[in-house]
This record gives C-alpha cells, structure tokens and sequence, in this order.
C-alpha cells in the first residue's frame, strides 16, 4: 500500500466520507498478503519508500501473475525483473495494464512518478553489450521516480567518449558506471567526479573475463574513493542504492 493511498484513507476517515470500519477493511492486508506459494509484502513501499520488486527468473507465468495482480490491488505499483519473453506475454494477457522492456526484461505495473530534474542519475555504459544491465538499472531507477541521464558505449578503448560527457557526470547525485571486461570504465569514474559511484559488473568479456569476476574484482580493488560495487550483472540492486542516495539528499 503506497504512502499516497494511506494519506486518502485517513482523509477520508477524517472528513466522515467512510467509516473507521471500512478503512479497517481496506487495511485488512497490511502489512503482507500471503498467497499458496508466496508471501507478497504489500508494506514495503511505506517502510523503504519503494515497492517489493519480484524475482521473475525462477517463477512460473502463473506465480508471477498471482504476486503482480495482489500488488497491484494493494494499491501498489509492481516491478517484476529477469521476466523472459514467454513469461512477460502471458502476464500481459492476464494484465493489460503491464508493461514489458525486452531489452531491461523489466515488468511494471503502475504508472510512473513524475521525476524532480535534480538530483538526477548517470548511468554510464562501457559498451553495447553491457546494454541489457544498464537498461535494468536505468528503467528501476525511472520506475522509483528519478530522472535518468544515459551515457552508451563511453568505455576506456575510446577516452574520448568519457571525457566529452564531463559535464554531465560531474552534475549527477550519483553515477552508476556499467563495465564488463576489465571493469576499468568505473576507477576512471570514480577519479573524476565528486558524487558517489556504484559499479556494477557485468559478464560480458572473454576467456579470463570468467563471467564478469575480473571487472569485479577490479572494481573491488579500485584506487578511487567513493566507489561502491554491486554483484555481477546487478543492474536492480545498483539502482535500488542509487534511488537511496539520491532520497535521502546525495546532491551534488
């Protein structure tokens, strides 16, 4: 139940247009809804200030429906992540109102929050590959309610991309800096601007690249202060940090 519902409610407790009884009725779900399968945490939003985001690899069509439809009439907006193709169309036949990105492989229901133009976000993409995981991160961070500037394809084999783009790092409350490979796109980063940096890695690279372990650990091992690193490919989990950033005053 989001913020916004809860206030209507009480309004509307306190003008006499319904009875304590029926907002007793309408709270009856607070703070979870346990479904056969899952326990859907429908106080999440009014706790951290977003939304209980659902895990789509490793449920069915039919799970995932069940979890999105509850949270959707709990008044909250839903956020589903790694929803594939096949999932994502059944989904959408039994809730028209669904969106699905098939690049980010995001699910949402619900409509967007108007974004404030400051703070804002960057996130910065060493390469095309690493586009699904920075899409992820940047569609969350929009979904929460924040403006999202993106830098594609500005990894170190060509400087020159970055550094044209300075300015735009510079005036961001948090810059979120995508990299497979050799991870180095996020120490470069982290040397120029004043902000907090969040690196996420990704699997993207060859051979030694193992999946994305040694843009990881290059992150983890970075000379620059003020980087933090997420798992690899963790684009949701990089974004849900930043929105914590930017909502509790990292304005740079």
């Amino acid at each position: 139940m989001s913020p916004e519902h809860i206030e209507e409610l009480l309004r509307q407790v306190a003008a006499e247009e319904i009875s304590t009884a029926e907002a007793m009725e309408k709270l009856r779900e607070l703070p979870f809804a346990e479904l056969a399968h899952t326990t859907v945490d429908t106080h999440r939003e009014l706790r951290q200030g977003a939304p209980e985001a659902v895990y789509g690899a490793g449920k069915s069509a039919e799970q995932l429906i069940e979890i999105l439809d509850r949270l959707f009439q709990a008044h909250q907006r839903a956020l589903a992540t790694r929803v594939n193709h096949r999932k994502a169309r059944a989904v959408q036949e039994s809730l028209p109102e669904a969106n699905y990105n098939s690049l980010s492989r995001l699910l949402t229901l619900g409509d967007r929050p108007e974004a404030p133009a400051h703070p804002y976000a960057v996130v910065a993409c060493a390469g095309t590959s690493d586009l699904p995981v920075a899409e992820e991160a940047s569609q969350t961070l929009e979904f929460l309610g924040h403006r999202v500037e993106r830098l594609t394809d500005v990894g170190v084999a060509g400087l020159h991309r970055l550094l044209d783009k300075l300015e735009k790092l510079r005036g961001a409350g948090v810059v979120l800096s995508v990299a497979g490979m050799e991870g180095a796109l996020t120490s470069v980063i982290g040397g120029l601007v004043a902000c907090p940096v969040i690196g996420i890695p990704t699997s993207v690279g060859y051979g030694v690249s193992r999946g994305g372990e040694t843009a990881l650990h290059a992150m983890l091992s970075s000379c620059a202060s003020g980087v933090a690193v997420v798992n690899i490919d963790n684009g949701f989990g990089a974004a849900m940090v930043a929105s914590a950033i930017m909502r509790t005053g990292g304005s740079y």
